[in-house]
């Protein structure tokens, strides 16, 4: 691990214009750098750096944040690798903790059981085209499905011989010690404790590569016919090797996923080669486990757009839905292209060409609702609850994605499709999110949803117009708090290490957070929470958090998204006052103003809502008691509300 101290030496070092200019043309404008975005196909310069405030930011893409987010995204590294990466680059020693004994042993592990997956691999390749056993039984059945010489050589498939100990003696002349044949998983230990058979004996072998290219499992498919024996078996759970976090072909895949910008997901190792022998390159296979984040997360790294491959098989569609919510979830965009019955990838791959294959995948590509209702809506048979149970489970799945636009489009074409009013849906989308978003939230945090709201709740639900209005308020308390956070904002008493009472200036974030918190104020926004969050953190260890804070964090949405909030293409020119004397009407000297307006905005619009919720509930009161109740709690409301906007907001009130 990268101790702190290193990580602030290398973001200290690393200068934005030095880091970008690596890799992007940029020319001077004012105060600023241009050029050409490197993450999206551009004319015009919207590519901006600012040296002073160490980040990037383009107004095309939207892409922003600080040098390690830019050396992240453009080499497509995790944070500790950009972090070596410009380490490297400014000759700085990587300190890292000490290494204990056991760190030391697991690390010694971990490469022996990569050194001995690598000679495994060569033992079986080495085996498919240099024995008679291996050219008759394993060449011979690559060859029938299709499989090039060049195929099998890029993809370095083998033959394991039938004889049950050929690797473990093969291996053990060579020196490997029999305890990582083991632990790898190439060689079981016999009950006896005599000696060790091999796994694979009998299979065609499909090596399983990390990202970087190194075999670290392998899966081995039997030519036998009995049915008592697995058609597949694959390498157990390692230290090297854990399912859930690979992908079958990722190595070979990885450019193409970025160059194309979406990612091919199949089923199988076939399909993976079979696809790439036919000239598309940007398939992964899940290698016949249930989809995972893990697995998701690691296809993001290079692109945010998967396309799922099926074939027919309905029954094994349906229990991949699943998957497909995980997706979305990540706030990922997903297709889906289902192959004619009786077929899969491989096997249609085999029967076209490849425009004919490229265009079929285009062209039947869905998206997630259109699949998701063809595949489901057949099973309702014109029976109502049916169909009302499908619709409730395609809103739960659109309620998961964090995009609000992409939300609100895809619950529009739920409507259209299925024929539903689409402010009902609406309603039923927002109530979903409301619940889920309670359920996920900390002990601690659960309390952010008012007393009041929570009253309201079942009788009304937040609709996706009220949740958008919010949005402004919103993001200017977050602006406030990214940009002005450790700026004085009020005086305020406190006692020091004698007891005695002092003044003290309180910051803008303690401001914000203590605010916000004893009133038990939520965002809407989820990533706007995240950020509060995060304050909220740095608050209770008592350091107050500032730019640098937001704009270096090793969360890549928070480091981007400050460095968007901060990126003001139109500030002034330091000349204004320096030069020509001319003031100018700056946020900056009147922060106390802007910061208590933004909260108490926020607040009127929340109360705006529930003195409405009143409204509505007063026309539906059943009994004069229920009618007594909501206009004392009505009239109560607009007592708050017209403390807040003449005393707080300065705002006539009229009504």
């Amino acid at each position: 691990m990268i101790d702190r101290l290193t990580i602030d030496k290398i973001f200290d070092a690393a200068r934005i214009e030095e880091v970008v200019s690596d890799f992007v043309s940029l020319k001077k404008r004012g105060a600023s750098l241009i050029g050409l975005c490197p993450f999206h196909n551009e004319k015009t310069p919207s590519f901006n750096v600012s040296p002073s405030r160490g980040i990037y930011k383009c107004f095309g893409c939207g892409k922003g944040g600080n040098p390690v987010n830019f050396i992240m995204e453009h080499e497509h590294l995790t944070y500790p690798e950009a972090l070596r990466f410009l380490a490297k680059k400014y000759h700085i020693e990587i300190e890292e903790k000490e290494e204990t004994p056991e760190e030391i042993q697991a690390y010694n592990e971990k490469e022996s059981l990569m050194l001995v997956s690598g000679y495994a691999q060569q033992f079986f390749t080495e085996t498919l085209l240099e024995t008679e056993e291996g050219k008759a039984i394993g060449l011979s059945y690559f060859q029938e499905r299709g499989f090039t010489n060049d195929i099998v050589a890029k993809f370095q498939l083998g033959y394991s011989p039938e004889k049950r100990t050929a690797l473990a003696e093969a291996a053990t002349a060579k020196g490997y010690k029999a305890e990582y044949l083991e632990t790898s998983g190439l060689c079981i230990k016999r009950d006896d404790g005599n000696g060790m058979f091999d796994r694979f004996a009998g299979r065609v072998m499909f090596p399983i590569h990390n990202v970087s290219g190194r075999v670290i499992a392998f899966g081995g498919r039997t030519l036998k016919t009995d049915k008592k024996v697995a058609k597949y078996v694959n390498s157990p759970e390692s230290p090297i090797y854990h399912k859930s976090n690979v992908l079958y072909g990722i190595y070979f895949a990885k450019n193409k996923i970025v160059s194309n910008d979406t990612c091919l997901l199949v089923e199988g190792y076939t399909d993976v080669v079979s696809m790439h022998q036919a000239g598309i390159e940007n398939v992964v296979a899940s290698s016949g486990t249930s989809l995972t984040v893990e697995q998701i997360r690691l296809i993001k790294r290079y692109t945010k757009n998967i396309t799922i491959l099926y074939d027919g098989d309905a029954a094994g569609i349906k229990a991949s839905f699943r998957g497909i919510d995980l997706v979305l979830e990540e706030g990922m965009n997903v297709k889906v292209v289902l192959f004619p019955e009786g077929d899969d990838p491989d096997s249609f791959s085999k029967k076209v060409g490849v425009e004919e294959l490229q265009e079929f995948i285009k062209k039947e590509s869905k998206d997630f609702i259109g699949f998701k209702t063809g595949i489901l809506l057949k099973d309702t048979q014109n029976d109502p609850i049916a169909k009302a149970g499908l619709i409730r489970e395609i809103m739960e799945t659109i309620s998961i994605i964090p995009d609000a636009i992409s939300r609100n489009v895809y619950t529009t074409e739920c409507s259209r499709i299925m024929n539903v009013d689409e402010q009902l849906l609406i309603n039923e989308l927002n109530k979903t999110r409301r619940k889920n978003f309670s359920k996920n939230l900390k002990d601690e945090e659960a309390a952010q949803i008012t007393e009041s709201e929570a009253t309201f709740e079942h009788q009304q639900p937040v609709t996706e117009k009220i949740e958008q209005d919010y949005e402004e308020q919103e993001r200017d308390i977050i602006r406030l708090l990214i940009t002005y956070g450790d700026k004085p904002v009020m005086p305020a008493k406190a006692e020091n290490e004698k007891g005695e009472e002092v003044e003290i200036m309180i910051t803008v974030a303690e401001f914000i957070y203590h605010d916000l918190s004893t009133d038990n104020m939520h965002f809407d926004n989820l990533l706007y929470q995240l950020i509060f969050n995060e304050a909220g953190k740095a608050i209770e260890k008592n350091s107050i958090p500032d730019e640098k804070y937001y704009v270096q964090n090793p969360d890549s949405r928070i480091s981007s998204f400050a460095a968007g909030i901060i990126s003001n293409p139109n500030s002034l020119s330091p000349n204004w006052l320096d030069k020509h004397k001319i003031h100018t009407n700056l946020e900056d000297a009147k922060i106390p103003k802007s910061v208590k307006h933004s909260i108490y905005s926020l607040k009127l619009k929340r109360l705006m809502k529930r003195i409405n919720e009143t409204e509505e509930l007063f026309s539906k009161a059943t009994n004069e008691e229920e009618t007594v109740a909501i206009l004392e709690q009505h009239k109560q409301l607009l007592d708050i509300k017209r403390k807040i906007a003449t005393h707080e907001l300065g705002r006539v009130v009229l009504k």
